[in-house]
């Protein structure tokens, strides 16, 4: 993600004419990231890390709310423990980093730079674990990884990204399986609830599962540009890391058996996520419960504002503020209220609240929301829950905006020449009945570039023949071109 020394961005790409173009612009002019000197990494900015850090305040509660706690393992993984898991390891290796040399000397074993954890703490877990007392184990690391990445764009994939990954282990393949369901419902209510994310939950084909799980569960979510994002994962490892990592345990019938365990995770691909479900020509467009601002005061300089507006502004960021309201006050003499305007509007702060000398005569602010435009005023002895009403009428409305495009970009075909037809462009969501071969998925992927994101959970019942073979069909597949 390196690139030679250029001006700062200063228009936005339209989205009609270039999606690519407006996404990276976006990026680059709301300050949310930027290149970096080392190829493939990007430096996520202050503007951009406040994003993060919301979202990992939030799910970090949620983890801990149903029994998980917080750890950390080493960023280095060996050779010899990364290669016990065969399918796992196959997965990842043309993604892996080694470091083969410390100082001045040669290692004698290569070590993986943490593509993902699974082995370390499998490793670990065989250590700790020893009856069925020990059990569950419900841990989760907040943490960095790195995949070599030939192709990267800003969030959505990075060489190095910053993610949590969380790791259990469980008596019963029954638990097991419990956990997987129960963090992809944690997964789908936090991006639907915080990031205004509608997203499809439900099983991947066996062909896009994780490396070495028995079952890989996913959220999709469908982009602007109409292409889908597996925004969160949860995957069932069965027994297959216990038994490559002698994760065993003496059973309440003093036998000694293997754990069953889980993994799952989300990145900060995440904002990624809710640049391209929200943005617009103007920029990005936040939902309130991510927005590092949620609402910002404008104050018009007229007059002696400074000994009559900004104190009264100040006045209204401090009763917000106290009311739980995230506020920036954008009092700089250096810039125009338009250009302040324009320059919020871009970084998607939700609210924008506007107070003048004549404002202060009427007692009231005037207030414009990110989402619709729309301007509207407010008294001042109301303005704290009229704001507080306003963030969640944008809130709501960000996901109804979303789960309405999702709805209108997703379309039904029985017949490959009409699928086909439909994959020239960029449909959104097919949804087509499936035989459950990975030889037709694989013809259709070749074919088309369309992949399976998941079976829906929400899916409607198998029927007819397979799109692609002419089988009876298994599931409705959601086929969709994705990043």
């Amino acid at each position: 993600m390196t690139e030679s020394k250029e001006p700062l961005v200063k228009e936005i790409a339209p989205q009609s004419e270039d999606f690519s173009a407006w996404y990276l612009d976006v990026v680059r002019k709301a300050e949310l990231a930027d290149y970096s000197p080392v190829k493939g990494c990007m430096v996520i900015r202050p503007y951009g890390y406040a994003i993060w850090e919301l979202i990992q305040k939030d799910l970090d509660a949620r983890f801990k709310a149903t029994g998980h706690v917080n750890a950390y393992f080493p960023l280095f993984i060996p050779e010899s423990l990364l290669t016990k898991e065969a399918d796992h390891v196959e997965g990842f290796a043309p993604e892996v980093a080694w470091v083969t040399r410390g100082g001045t000397e040669e290692l004698e074993e290569r070590l993986a730079i943490r593509p993902t954890s699974e082995v370390i703490i499998g490793t670990m877990y065989s250590k700790w674990l020893q009856s069925w007392r020990d059990l569950p184990i419900l841990i989760n690391q907040w943490a960095n990884v790195v995949r070599w990445e030939k192709v990267t764009r800003p969030f959505l994939r990075t060489t190095e990204f910053l993610w949590q990954e969380g790791h259990t282990a469980h008596e019963t393949a029954e638990e097991a399986k419990e956990e997987t369901l129960k963090i992809l419902g944690v997964y789908k209510a936090f991006a639907q609830d915080v990031l205004a994310m509608p997203v499809h939950d439900g099983p991947k084909s066996d062909a896009e599962k994780f490396a070495g799980a028995s079952k890989t569960y996913s959220i999709e979510a469908l982009m602007g540009d109409c292409r889908a994002l597996q925004a969160g994962t949860s995957h069932d490892l069965g027994q297959n890391f216990a038994k490559a990592f002698d994760i065993q345990f003496q059973g309440r019938d003093k036998t000694l058996q293997h754990a069953y365990t889980t993994s799952w995770g989300v990145s900060t691909r995440l904002i990624g996520g809710v640049i391209m479900t929200h943005g617009d020509d103007s920029g990005l467009i936040l939902p309130p419960k991510v927005a590092p601002y949620q609402v910002v005061i404008v104050p018009i300089p007229r007059g002696n504002w400074q000994e009559t507006v900004l104190p009264k502004a100040r006045e209204i960021r401090d009763a917000l503020t106290a009311a739980g309201v995230r506020v920036m006050l954008d009092d700089r003499d250096a810039y125009t209220p338009g250009w302040k305007y324009a320059e919020w509007e871009m970084r998607g702060v939700p609210v924008r609240l506007e107070i003048g000398p004549k404002d202060i005569e009427k007692a009231q602010v005037m207030l414009a929301r990110r989402d619709t435009r729309e301007k509207m005023s407010a008294s001042m002895e109301t303005v704290v829950p009229f704001v507080t009403d306003l963030l969640e009428a944008i809130q709501k409305n960000l996901f109804e905006r979303a789960l309405k495009f999702r709805e209108e970009h997703t379309t039904s075909a029985s017949e490959w020449a009409e699928f086909q037809k439909l994959m020239e462009g960029r449909p959104g969501f097919v949804v087509a009945p499936w035989c459950g071969s990975g030889t037709c998925e694989a013809e259709v992927k070749a074919e088309t570039q369309a992949t399976i994101r998941n079976v829906p959970f929400s899916a409607p019942p198998a029927q007819g023949a397979c799109i692609k073979c002419g089988a009876p069909a298994v599931a409705m597949a959601y086929f969709a071109k994705a990043y």
